[in-house]
């Protein structure tokens, strides 16, 4: 059985290709063992997906790849 973590205390950061308008915004937290957790930043009181460290990284390396 899988318990969702207490993201209460995280520690969320912007992700540095967000505009200053609002707009399309993704906050990744830093500081919550054994996961990452994403959110909407217009949402911070909505939900967050939660990832498996290794899975995280291969999605930004994916990415990294296609605008590199």
């Amino acid at each position: 059985m899988s318990t969702a973590p207490d993201l209460s205390g995280a520690d969320w950061r912007k992700s540095s290709y967000s505009n200053g308008d609002n707009g399309s915004c993704v906050e990744v937290a830093q500081g919550v063992p054994g996961t990452v957790p994403v959110r909407d930043s217009k949402r911070p009181d909505g939900p967050a997906l939660v990832f498996p460290p290794p899975a995280w990284a291969a999605f930004i390396r994916t990415l990294k790849g296609r605008w590199s």
